[in-house]
């Protein structure tokens, strides 16, 4: 059931491109820590699965760059992570440092659905615009970086991410102080 954050009637401002980039930036660098873990965790398990003198071979030789059950459990526990955040309090941890929050339209919680369009919007616009990037040429991939802005950057309070996913972030504001008796 959607958690409810305000009445459907209270309308909340969309959340500045700023604070947008500022949780970006936040989270990235918690993403980076989960994935270090998620990819030990891979690294251990695929270890023991097919026995830790054939896997330190097959590292030595290269086969393991490149590795799609990696890359596929990257994706996957990333998903989680945010997904997780965005349908239980609206927030990952960038976005309650800053006061930000994913929502519907109507003050309640988006749904994994949601989430799941949200992030793959995002990460199929950052990965086609990297491979251009990559295929063209190093001046080219300057030029992925306005796209990758342009994703998240709010048009009349909307990005690219929040029309996919039908839902919007917004500002949250801050909570009354309560007086001591």
């Amino acid at each position: 059931m959607p958690r409810r954050f305000h009445d459907a009637e209270e309308l909340l401002p969309p959340a500045t491109f700023t604070k947008r980039a500022l949780a970006i930036i936040y989270d990235g660098l918690i993403s980076i820590a989960v994935l270090l873990v998620a990819t030990w965790v891979y690294t251990m398990i695929a270890g023991w699965i097919i026995g830790w003198e054939h896997y330190e071979q097959m590292a030595e030789s290269g086969q393991l760059s490149g590795d799609p059950g990696l890359t596929f459990v990257l994706f996957l526990v990333l998903y989680l992570f945010f997904a997780y955040f965005w349908t239980r309090i609206g927030q990952t941890l960038g976005m309650q440092v800053w006061r930000i929050r994913i929502e519907n339209l109507d003050g309640t919680s988006v749904t994994w659905t949601q989430a799941l369009l949200r992030y793959g919007t995002a990460a199929a616009v950052i990965f086609i615009t990297m491979l251009a990037g990559y295929y063209v040429g190093p001046v080219t991939l300057l030029l992925t970086i306005p796209a990758i802005i342009a994703l998240f950057l709010p048009i009349n309070g909307l990005s690219v991410t929040d029309r996919t996913s039908n839902s919007v972030v917004v500002q949250v504001p801050r909570e009354a102080k309560k007086k001591k008796l």
